[in-house]
């Protein structure tokens, strides 16, 4: 689907996965070529973090960079939002304020949004893009939610308990080699071995418990 476009000054492609074992570049080709196809310049935003969370440092600067009448161009809803639909709500707000026009590759309502001048067409499909937006975020965060409780179900039934993360021992001795010879002080110690100064106290609460 072709689409003419005069008046968009900027496509802001925002990629991404939850972890850096997912590639968050998966569909990058295919956005870069709608963006190109319609004769668009576009920046390329990617991170790897969770869908959950409100806070993202990519994202953030995407908005930051943005001007009034881009393109926000994803993948899909949940590439955007596994929010909770508060948090949802907060991010919608932002790219509103900043006067983005979001578009979702897999969702076509929302690329003509890009061609109609006619107010009562845009009149019309705003509630409607917003509605389905709204509809596929939840479907994400709820497809998320249940996946999460599926793994935690599995685990338990092979019995498996978190044990934490295992402290450092390499670290935690050399802590002890530093608190012992008693020329540095805690925080010069976590500064020298490279861990916070709260891992230093408890290494020595430790010592000096046992």
């Amino acid at each position: 689907m072709r689409i003419t476009v005069k008046t968009i000054s900027k496509c802001l492609i925002y990629l991404r996965a939850s972890t850096k074992d997912q590639d968050a570049e998966r569909c990058v080709q295919s956005l870069i070529a709608f963006a190109t196809e319609n004769n668009l310049e576009y920046t390329i935003f990617k991170e790897n973090i969770s869908g959950t969370k409100l806070n993202r440092p990519e994202l953030e600067k995407l908005l930051n960079s943005a001007n009034d009448g881009d393109v926000l161009l994803v993948e899909s809803v949940d590439r955007l939002s596994r929010l909770q639909a508060k948090d949802f709500e907060t991010l919608k707000a932002k790219i509103n304020l900043k006067g983005l026009k979001l578009v979702v590759h897999d969702l076509p309502t929302t690329h003509i949004s890009l061609t109609t001048t006619d107010n009562i067409s845009n009149a019309l499909l705003v509630p409607i893009n917003n509605l389905l937006i709204d509809l596929l975020a939840t479907v994400a965060r709820l497809d998320n939610e249940k996946r999460i409780e599926r793994i935690k179900q599995g685990l338990a039934r092979v019995g498996y308990k978190a044990t934490g993360k295992k402290p450092n021992s390499i670290k935690h001795n050399e802590i002890r080699k530093h608190l012992n010879n008693g020329s540095l002080t805690k925080e010069e110690i976590a500064k020298l071995v490279d861990v916070g100064v709260a891992t230093v106290y408890r290494v020595a609460a430790k010592d000096n418990a046992a």
